[in-house]
């Protein structure tokens, strides 16, 4: 039995990162989707990858808990990607927070509680936790260490005190940074580890819809005074993601990349600062 790679989330960032680090495991492909984990894991089962898939619903710690027991099946858990999510031009505030925020923290958690020694995990977080204001340390840590069944209940977290999508989607994923922070703590007890990646504006189904939808010329503008001037790739985030997955980022755990071109630099201290 070989070690299992959970791929959670049937996108082109997760399928992206799979393809570098999975070719010696069995990947379980996990989405709330099946049609969609279905054309992912055809793409990488003729690309030579040995590809199962599972229907999971990271809203639910139950349908979380039964996809890690039937991948568990097949050999132990050995890597973790969690690419999945909805964008704020996707879904409501409520279902940003269930889904983004509460279901990222409860998958960490679970896998943290099965993941083998000397494991490793990436979760895809996003540059737009980045962006936003500053909370404090008493809510980053309430972020990173409240039970998950308790996480919706906190104050800063509250439908009437969030702006709108946006901001909600801004905390979730300043919410992802703080408990992979956390959770690397718990992860590191079996030599495992876990880190987050911030990518900026990546080419993908989901970043078309946001294109398209009402911020499509605010994302088109950031983009364009970026730094690098253009939207990124699904591989680019990959290149990252295979030196935290492998052995030469060893001594790499609890920590955010941020892989956006330079679009936060430029918000904060260039053009997109006017």
């Amino acid at each position: 039995m070989r070690d299992v790679l959970l791929l959670v989330g049937a996108g082109q960032i997760g399928m992206a990162i799979a393809r570098r680090v999975g070719f010696d495991k069995k990947i379980i492909i996990g989405d709330k989707n099946l049609i969609n984990a279905k054309k992912i894991a055809d793409i990488m089962y003729n690309a030579g990858f040995d590809v199962n898939c599972l229907k999971i619903d990271l809203a639910d710690r139950t349908s979380i808990k039964n996809f890690i027991k039937e991948a568990q099946k097949y050999g132990q858990i050995g890597m973790l990607i969690n690419a999945a999510g909805v964008s704020p031009s996707q879904a409501s505030i409520e279902t940003i927070l269930k889904v983004d925020l509460y279901g990222t923290a409860v998958l960490l958690e679970e896998v943290g509680k099965v993941i083998k020694p000397y494991g490793t995990g990436v979760t895809i977080s996003s540059q737009s936790g980045h962006r936003m204001e500053a909370l404090g340390s008493e809510i980053d840590e309430q972020l990173a260490t409240t039970d998950c069944e308790d996480l919706l209940s906190l104050p800063v977290l509250q439908v009437e005190n969030i702006r709108d999508n946006l901001y909600a989607y801004q905390l979730a994923k300043r919410c992802n940074v703080k408990r992979v922070m956390a959770e690397a703590v718990k992860w590191g007890k079996k030599k495992a580890r876990i880190n987050s990646i911030s990518p900026g504006i990546i080419v993908t189904p989901l970043a078309i819809d946001e294109f398209n939808g009402k911020r499509g010329a605010f994302y088109k503008n950031m983009f364009a005074k970026a730094p690098a001037g253009r939207p990124g790739t699904a591989d680019e985030v990959a290149n990252v993601a295979e030196l935290l997955m492998s052995e030469k980022g060893s001594f790499i755990t609890g920590a955010d990349f941020l892989v956006d071109g330079g679009a936060t630099a430029a918000y904060f201290y260039g053009d997109l600062n006017k």
